[in-house]
């Protein structure tokens, strides 16, 4: 197939395991990294495939290359291209819909309880329907686009993902691997006494335990995440 598109915001926030799985199936990827300097490209002609990446940044601000991001998303949605997009990614596919970005009404940071939809698409993208336990740093939440299916929420964010055709925003961080969620607990340790009166925001030690307890786990969602993915853009890659 075409090669893998994916947009990172901030040098610290690269493809992590999507890079690890995508190199692991040998399908060509390019990272294109706007805080270091690359600009996005101006079209999707050539890729076959669209990731978007997090990053500590609002959705909402004004910012040449999260406009840029939407942009291309726009691009995919009218071209067919599978998108996916991971926390800020997935606000800002859900922006370049028409959807709000909002404050969340309690900050989610860690390891925390996700309830997968009982409906084919979030059997498609997710498995069978139920409880995961997934990775989340994020103070702001996507409204519902207009057209597009909820498949996930918690009891703190009612929109954890949602699909609009091959296309999925995800609020949670499927791409984390030990390396990334290590370094995220060491810039945890401001939230030390946050932790203590949110459940919904871990510290560090909780942060690095979840690495034992939940990422095995985790990685298996992003296997059969990504692999949905890639299946689509390989039966719509008509595009040149």
């Amino acid at each position: 197939m075409k090669p893998v598109l994916i947009l990172q915001h901030l040098s610290s926030d690269g493809p992590a395991y999507l890079g690890t799985w995508l190199t692991r199936q040998g399908v060509a990827f390019e990272v294109f990294d706007s805080q270091a300097g690359h600009a996005y490209p101006a079209t999707l002609r050539g890729y076959g495939a669209l990731a978007i990446l997090g990053g500590e940044m609002s959705a909402n601000d004004a910012m040449p290359s999260l406009r840029q991001a939407e942009s291309l998303f726009l691009q995919a949605l009218a071209a067919g291209v599978p998108t996916l997009g991971h926390c800020l990614g997935g606000q800002l596919m859900a922006r370049a819909l028409g959807a709000p970005v909002t404050a969340a009404v309690v900050p989610e940071v860690g390891w925390q309880a996700m309830q997968v939809a009982d409906s084919p698409a979030a059997e498609a993208w997710f498995g069978p329907h139920g409880e995961r336990r997934v990775f989340e740093w994020h103070r702001e939440t996507f409204a519902l686009p207009a057209g597009a299916e909820l498949l996930a929420s918690s009891a703190a964010c009612a929109h954890q993902a949602f699909a609009l055709g091959p296309h999925l925003a995800m609020q949670f961080h499927v791409e984390a691997d030990a390396e990334k969620i290590d370094r995220w607990a060491h810039d945890a340790n401001p939230l030390d006494d946050v932790a203590p009166r949110l459940h919904t925001v871990h510290g560090p030690a909780t942060m690095r335990a979840g690495i034992t307890a939940h990422l095995a786990c985790q990685q298996a969602l992003a296997d059969r995440i990504y692999t949905h993915w890639l299946g689509l853009a390989v039966h719509d890659s008509r595009h040149d």
